[in-house]
């Protein structure tokens, strides 16, 4: 049971999806603990043919991009299997700026002779429409984690592509309200779902959302060999988290401009970055590709790291946490996480979530004030 956004908005749209229509149905599709089926009505194994559960988030997710969705068991896993595509002898393009996951996934593979890398700055467009000519998987992440860059998703989408060659976006940053990578031409949308989807910090779960029903086929049939199926309890919370993912982004992104407008002007911090901002290098490119700008904030303070983690030691409201796209905010260094050691020492990326926008800036600020040196 497949069903895509058509005459309502988005906003409606993760309201009223992956519920039954069934008379005396559970109005919210329930969390299913199966591992097996009664033979005889085409589900039998979970693992196989998935659970009513799995279903209900793939429909509200998969429906927000017209497209067929395939739940798994984290972002990372949905990755996994769109690079599980690939043939030996593969080239990848990857952006200069990625997740530290996806990097070292791709560095496992090519050590491994599985597939060759070969890196593009996110906003070098010339350089991925060169990419779409030679390699099979073209990754992009845009907004790119932490840089917050924007790729011309529109450009690269639309040029000529190596036959077979998968255009894969990882929208997680954007999430579904904010960008639609399908319809510029991409093969696959990406979303960590433990993200912006549940919006609550309390699961793991990744989506890969496409039109191209032969891969959506080798998506499912990745996830049931490897196993990488999604929890029935994390499956069930993320739909109920998808329910106020419109409400949550609206909020949220409203703070993180007026947050981003602050701490341009703030005398302790030397660059601020955020798509909404005039100053942003890619702020033209965002007004045309994105619907929203998002809430997340990175910002380089004018000090070291040692000043950057007092900062994070010293915030109250705001946490010092990892992950990002839930109700609350969080902060952290990002440098110091392995793997990211191409980045400025004192860049501190703020995911904004729904508390009060002067509540946020007074703790935000009096953490900076504290722990300058």
């Amino acid at each position: 049971m497949e069903k895509h956004l058509s005459g309502v908005k988005p906003e409606s749209w993760l309201v009223s999806a992956g519920r039954s229509s069934e008379p005396g149905a559970p109005l919210n599709v329930p969390p299913i603990p199966a591992s097996n089926f009664i033979i005889g009505a085409g589900r039998e194994y979970s693992r196989d043919d998935g659970t009513p559960t799995w279903e209900a988030l793939e429909e509200v997710v998969g429906g927000l991009e017209s497209g067929r969705a395939v739940a798994f068991a984290s972002g990372m896993a949905a990755i996994a299997a769109v690079f599980d595509q690939l043939q030996g002898g593969a080239i990848v393009a990857l952006p200069d700026d990625c997740y530290q996951g996806v990097a070292g996934l791709a560095v496992a593979g090519a050590e491994k002779r599985r597939w060759a890398v070969q890196r593009v700055a996110v906003d070098d467009t010339a350089g991925w429409v060169r990419a779409c000519s030679i390699a099979d998987l073209i990754w992009l992440e845009s907004p790119s984690n932490p840089l917050l860059t924007v790729a011309d998703l529109e450009a690269v989408c639309a040029a000529p592509r190596k036959p077979g060659a998968i255009v894969a976006v990882d929208s997680t940053f954007a999430t579904p309200l904010n960008q639609q990578p399908l319809e510029f031409g991409a093969t696959v949308s990406l979303q960590s779902a433990t993200k912006f989807i549940g919006g609550h910090s309390d699961l793991l779960a990744g989506i890969a959302t496409t039109r191209d029903d032969a891969l959506w086929h080798a998506l499912r049939k990745s996830r049931e060999l490897t196993g990488a199926t999604p929890g029935m309890l994390e499956a069930f919370l993320a739909v109920r988290g998808a329910r106020t993912l419109a409400l949550r982004l609206q909020r949220a992104q409203q703070t993180a401009m007026a947050l981003a407008e602050r701490l341009e002007r703030h005398p302790l911090v030397s660059l601020v970055r955020y798509p909404g901002l005039p100053s942003h290098p890619t702020h033209a490119v965002a007004r045309r590709v994105l619907r929203g700008y998002g809430t997340i904030i990175s910002f380089d303070l004018a000090g070291g790291a040692d000043f950057a983690d007092s900062v994070c030691r010293n915030v109250r409201l705001i946490r010092h946490a990892t992950s990002l796209g839930a109700v609350e905010s969080t902060m952290e260094r990002r440098a110091a996480i392995p793997g990211q050691g191409h980045l400025p020492p004192s860049l501190l990326r703020l995911s904004v979530g729904i508390e009060d926008a002067d509540d946020l800036w007074d703790d935000l600020d009096s953490a900076i004030r504290t722990a300058a040196p």
